[in-house]
């Protein structure tokens, strides 16, 4: 089947991308130093920095949110359980053996079922929690160092924590996205899609997106 060059990721969708891949690196870096693994800016200008970032990765969200829904393309991340078992064993095995990959990317599918259950779980519970709490831990207790009476906490160790784990969690799904995007036709294929927006799709996909045009309009 022919492959054609289709417009596939959106300018604001690819800056939102970028931005939030280089803030979420520039807030694990500082996040490290701040945690005593190492200097660099020093502990009260990484603490600084950090929230800045922090404060800036919050607005991009706010954004992203906006466009998502004004787009539609929030659809994307609905979860879908069909061909999820095809798809863990194309990445575990099927992959290393050349195997077709089991779905087809369109325009209106970006995303294989396994990548819409981690983005959906991303959404819904790792981003809300790590900027939750670092919200309580930056507005109730640095630089006030008050407890936070409303809330009936005198103590911020268990947010801390959480904020912690959570950050891991993005950390490790960063790490896997890296390696995953090696994994298209070529080793640059994904990285270059999310440069340009454009990316080869078979030409049926090409002619879905065009027939999913007509019927909106």
């Amino acid at each position: 089947m022919q492959k054609k060059q289709v417009y596939v990721y959106k300018a604001f969708e690819r800056f939102w991308h970028w931005m939030q891949a280089i803030l979420i690196f520039f807030l694990a870096f500082s996040g490290f130093e701040i945690h005593g693994s190492y200097t660099f800016f020093g502990f009260q200008d990484a603490v600084k920095y950090h929230n800045i970032a922090a404060y800036m990765l919050i607005v991009l969200i706010v954004f992203a949110i906006f466009w998502h829904f004004s787009t539609g393309e929030w659809r994307q991340y609905v979860p879908s359980f069909n061909n999820i078992a095809a798809q863990l064993n194309y990445y575990i095995l099927g992959i290393f053996k050349n195997s077709p990959h089991p779905t087809k990317k369109t325009v209106l599918t970006k995303l294989n079922p396994l990548q819409k259950l981690t983005y959906f779980g991303l959404k819904i519970l790792v981003i809300p929690v790590i900027v939750t709490s670092g919200l309580l831990y930056m507005l109730y207790r640095y630089p006030q160092r008050h407890g936070i009476e409303a809330l009936n906490i005198e103590s911020l160790e268990l947010i801390a924590i959480i904020h912690t784990i959570a950050a891991f969690l993005l950390l490790s799904f960063i790490i896997t996205h890296l390696y995953l995007i090696t994994t298209g036709e070529k080793v640059t294929t994904n990285l270059k899609a999310m440069l340009t927006g454009y990316e080869e799709l078979d030409e049926h996909n090409d002619e879905e997106k065009k027939s999913s045009s007509e019927k909106s309009e």
